[in-house]
């Protein structure tokens, strides 16, 4: 029986996405709901780079846990002028005092918090139809101001 080996990552590029402050919802039953406006960024790397265009947002779900369901949608532009349509599903979890400053807007050390994510990408770009047939994973880092994404290709 032969093993499967399993993939490998590659690094794609990373993104800054400039965030504006979160709209609480409130509580909905499903946990503390927040929509996070984004208003722009950078994407820059080996496969990719070019910019975040506003109007996006990130809708979260902040459970009784800590936990915090991601689901961010947003456009990149790249270079060229090429759109890539952006969902990317994810999780924060860590120690109850980092993620209470994280609610509040208030700098965390990244080491303390898992962020990790799952991006999907659409476009009609042929020259980036390699976003549309491969799955990639996102290490996060969630500041004040911005998320920091570094996003890896499984080959």
């Amino acid at each position: 029986m032969s093993i499967v080996p399993p993939p490998a990552l590659e690094h794609a590029f990373d993104a800054t996405v400039a965030v504006e402050a979160p709209q609480e919802i409130g509580e909905t039953g499903l946990g503390l709901r927040r929509v996070v406006p984004i208003s722009g960024g950078e994407v820059g790397g080996p496969l990719l780079a070019g910019r975040i265009r506003p109007g996006g947002a990130d809708f979260q779900i902040i459970r009784a846990s800590g936990l915090t369901e991601l689901h961010a949608r947003y456009v990149i532009e790249a270079r060229d002028g090429s759109l890539v349509y952006v969902v990317n599903d994810g999780i924060r979890f860590g120690p109850p005092e980092a993620l209470d400053r994280l609610r509040r807007g208030l700098p965390v050390d990244p080491g303390l918090i898992y962020f990790r994510s799952a991006p999907r990408f659409e476009t009609a770009a042929p020259h980036l139809a390699w976003m549309t047939t491969s799955l990639f994973v996102a290490s996060g880092a969630r500041h004040p101001d911005r998320v920091v994404l570094s996003v890896f290709r499984l080959a």
